[in-house]
């Protein structure tokens, strides 16, 4: 567990990641962080989770009409 302090940077407020934890976030300076709600507090993550939503929907679409695109490949 990392404790961060909240520093001024601008007329912002934000968070200095360390070396560490860019490296195993596989961050460099500019990439995009997604934070979401969850049961245990916020969670900070590279991955969009509604880019996740979209493609579990789009699997589950695809196993439901799997016949279907079998037949059309032919």
């Amino acid at each position: 567990m990392h404790a961060l302090k909240l520093t001024q940077i601008g007329n912002s407020v934000g968070l200095v990641l360390p070396k560490e934890i860019l490296a195993r976030l596989k961050l460099e300076k500019g990439d995009t962080v997604f934070v979401t709600e969850s049961p245990d507090g916020y969670t900070i993550t590279p991955y969009d989770p509604t880019l996740a939503e979209q493609l579990d929907a789009g699997r589950e679409f695809m196993r439901e009409f799997r016949d279907t695109f079998h037949e059309l490949a032919k």
